[in-house]
């Protein structure tokens, strides 16, 4: 049977962790996600808001907003889906893992945006499985702002129906840009995206999982990429992500950046790691090139 999740405000981060240790369901006999669709109208966003996105993302404020904007603002409702007592799994398993946003035009900053996320495909792999949730905005009845954010839970689901996950393209260019991943504002990106997982507020919490740190949320650290390639304020564009490693707090990271034809490929890399911690691709219409929001 449908769920529906109607929201006038943004889901409350307090209201759905309340559902992080619940007992899981399981998937269904035929193998699909259940029929989860959640909406939130009426959202315009605050100077405040906007400060704070600028400000921890690491991108500039421009006279539109940018293609990960509405991926921030717009995550609470996807806690608020991965959450849910009929969702498979907890989503304490659930790992995000990649992210095609598209963004079809100019967004002003004082939009009124209607969001609407609904579960999507599931893909069983030889070592776990993905999950897709599909998001949109739009503003006067028009979609300006699409999503599809992929997230991976280890484990054995079945006979595989796809031999490997979504391969990354591999990054050769020139080193763009070094900076040190800011500790800054961890518990205010948190609130704001709704993701308030300890991996990213506690160092002391991470290490008991096996790793060196607690690490930024995926989005701020694309936004820290996309701010150092001057690329935050273009409309139309299409941004793909790969999320492959922690990004630590207070690491030293490098951006690689590589320009082709039709797209541009960047890879962060992680503390002099050969491995990135993440991959994108961007591309921008022909004609769009000089034309930021």
């Amino acid at each position: 049977m449908p769920i529906r999740l109607e929201y006038r405000a943004k889901p409350s981060v307090f209201g759905f962790m309340a559902n992080v240790w619940r007992p899981s369901p399981g998937f269904a006999g035929d193998g699909r996600l259940p029929d989860i669709q959640a909406r939130w109208s009426g959202h315009r966003s605050s100077p405040r808001e906007l400060e704070d996105f600028f400000k921890l993302s690491g991108m500039p404020p421009g006279e539109g907003l940018s293609i990960l904007y509405p991926h921030t603002v717009s995550f609470p409702m996807l806690m608020a889906v991965l959450s849910h007592p009929a969702f498979p799994l907890p989503i304490w398993k659930v790992l995000q893992v990649r992210n095609r946003l598209v963004q079809h035009q100019p967004i002003a900053p004082d939009a009124v945006l209607d969001f609407s996320v609904r579960t999507g495909e599931r893909r069983v792999l030889e070592k776990g499985v993905e999950m897709d949730l599909l998001v949109a905005a739009q503003s006067g009845g028009r979609t300006v702002w699409e999503a599809v954010d992929t997230f991976y839970a280890r484990g054995r689901y079945g006979a595989a129906t796809q031999g490997e996950a979504a391969a990354s393209p591999a990054v050769a260019g020139r080193a763009a840009a070094e900076w040190r991943m800011p500790q800054h504002g961890r518990w205010r990106y948190g609130l704001l995206s709704g993701d308030l997982n300890p991996l990213h507020m506690s160092s002391l919490y991470a290490r008991r999982f096996g790793y060196a740190g607690a690490f930024a949320h995926p989005q701020r650290a694309i936004g820290q990429c996309l701010g150092h390639l001057g690329a935050a304020h273009h409309a139309p564009m299409q941004l793909d992500t790969w999320i492959k490693g922690p990004v630590f707090y207070g690491a030293r990271v490098a951006l690689r950046s590589e320009p082709r034809a039709a797209e541009q490929l960047f890879a962060l890399h992680v503390d002099g790691d050969a491995r990135p911690a993440i991959v994108g691709r961007f591309v921008i219409p022909h004609g769009n090139e000089d034309s930021p929001t």
